[in-house]
């Protein structure tokens, strides 16, 4: 059955009343609960029933969802057995005599999204507990942290190959270029050439970078800057602790002080073990072997993440307890304990998920599609597919999916203009980067409510300060992808979009938005 416009009904309530309301968790319910309404074909009791159906089918993904949520349990886990060592504060003492200034403690932020590039879920989570201790000591507003996390995971990992964005784009990008006869290009090499067509990726790390140099901000970001600045409240204590951020006491005495490398060690062991099994997971030690590329290309992410994170648990343990940084009767107590704090975001993680599942069966997303899928001028086919792909983002919370719809409209659409194979590259790039913005601003995206939750920020407060500037990035470019079509010549397209950005961040400095 088609349901058409009612298909958008479900996730615009849930968007709208998050906004709103500020109450993520009834927002989202109150959308899951809708589209099952109209599912059940208007019976309250049958919408009832598909309601917690649905709710429970969300969880129940033994490949990605279960593994997912524990890893993010024993995420939190480990967080705690690192604030119990002392490691978070005497790293944020070593960070605090170093790292000089807000601008630089934004810039490492920025510096450890880009090196963590294997994968966004983990580069939100691991960046969060690392950059947290220096940018609290310089006074950094947790929104803004969430802002630099989320502007390093998505667009680090959507243009780097050797990522799990990277393998899964590449797979996407070798069926549409066989529908579309394409034969004189590889998928790999496809890609790479792509790289500098992701305009929105690109500038919204350019955006990190001059926003933290200049201390421009403007909208809710601002007032959020300026109280944590003043006040040293680095997020609305009306609405208490945010997830993602247990304080864990190591003795009531507090004799033992923590060193730097019981911070540093167990991330990096974090880093490493996952990358392993990432590895191991996509075949590289078995018989048949295979490249590095074919091992990121088969790995199961989500096991990989849980696998990496329990051995870093039992690294933890041979590192904490025989030097007596913890006791043995404290270990478990913190690790549950730091397990507890990660419930409120796994509730929204599973919501979100669940008011996918709604909107998959409603068909939001194809019928968003098919809305702007006839005969387009083709200098906006990239401009347009960029559009189209950020509101399927944002409505559906998802870039992956999003990839799975729009890329196969994206390059036949192209194709069918009787454009050359650049074009057809520039509006499947557009479609990447259209997907990571619609991502960024959407309430109901996990990568948002991850990056939200490693920055220990109020998931309402991250997505409604982050909107506007990811919006001016998004405008500036739509306006890039037009002018690369029209020169045809990509490195035009995204030298007047860069410059665009600079001057647009200088025209609100000169307005009077920038933070003392």
């Amino acid at each position: 059955m088609e349901y058409g416009w009612l298909s958008v009904i479900p996730p615009l309530i849930a968007i709208t009343a998050a906004l709103i309301t500020k109450e993520v968790l009834l927002s989202l319910f109150l959308g899951i609960f809708v589209g099952a309404f109209i599912l059940s074909d208007y019976s309250l009791i049958a919408a009832f029933e598909k309601t917690f159906a649905i709710g429970f089918k969300s969880m129940s993904d033994p490949e990605w969802n279960i593994p997912i949520l524990a890893f993010l349990f024993l995420l939190g886990g480990l967080t705690a057995l690192i604030s119990a060592s002392g490691g978070s504060r005497a790293f944020g003492e070593w960070a605090l005599a170093r790292v000089k200034s807000r601008t630089g403690a934004q810039m490492v932020t920025m510096l450890l999204g880009i090196i963590i590039f294997i994968d966004d879920y983990f580069n939100s989570l691991a960046v969060g507990q690392v950059a947290r201790p220096i940018t609290d000591r310089h006074r950094v507003s947790r929104a803004k942290l969430a802002y630099i996390i989320d502007s390093t995971a998505a667009p680090v990992c959507i243009i780097a190959p050797l990522s799990s964005w990277g393998a899964y784009i590449i797979t996407v990008i070798a069926d549409q270029l066989k529908n579309v006869n394409v034969t004189g290009i590889e998928p790999l090499t496809a890609f790479i050439t792509m790289i500098p067509m992701n305009i929105y990726a690109i500038l919204t790390l350019l955006m990190v970078i001059v926003i933290a140099v200049t201390n421009v901000e403007f909208g809710p970001m601002a007032g959020e800057e300026k109280r944590a600045l003043k006040t040293g409240q680095l997020y609305d204590q009306s609405k208490g602790e945010p997830p993602g951020s247990p304080e864990v006491e190591l003795s009531k005495d507090g004799t033992v002080k923590g060193k730097v490398i019981d911070l540093v060690l167990p991330i990096l062991g974090l880093i490493f073990f996952t990358t392993l099994a990432m590895l191991y997971t996509g075949g590289y030690f078995g018989e048949q072997g295979g490249s590095l590329m074919d091992a990121f290309l088969n790995t199961a992410v989500s096991i990989s993440l849980v696998y990496g994170a329990a051995l870093t648990i039992i690294f933890a343990a041979f590192l904490y307890l025989p030097r007596k940084q913890m006791k043995p009767r404290d270990f478990i107590p913190a690790l549950l304990k730091g397990m507890q704090s990660m419930v409120t975001a796994i509730v929204i993680l599973v919501l979100a998920w669940a008011i996918g599942g709604v909107i998959g069966e409603l068909g939001t997303g194809k019928f968003l599609a098919s809305k702007l899928s006839e005969k387009l001028p083709v200098y906006l086919l990239p401009s347009l597919a960029f559009a189209l792909s950020g509101l399927m983002a944002f409505a559906t919370g998802t870039s992956w999916g999003t990839f799975g719809i729009m890329l196969p409209i994206a390059a036949p659409m192209a194709a069918g203009a009787g454009t050359g194979t650049d074009i057809i590259l520039m509006s499947m790039a557009a479609v990447l980067a259209g997907a990571v913005y619609g991502d960024h601003i959407s309430p109901i995206s996990d990568t948002t409510i991850l990056s939200s939750t490693g920055a220990a920020c109020h998931h309402i407060d991250h997505v409604r300060t982050q909107l506007p500037y990811a919006t001016l990035v998004a405008a500036i470019s739509m306006v890039g992808y037009i002018i690369m079509v029209l020169v045809n010549n990509v490195l035009a397209g995204l030298g007047f979009s860069i410059l665009l950005l600079i001057g647009a961040v200088f025209a609100l400095k000169k307005g009077k938005l920038e933070v003392e």
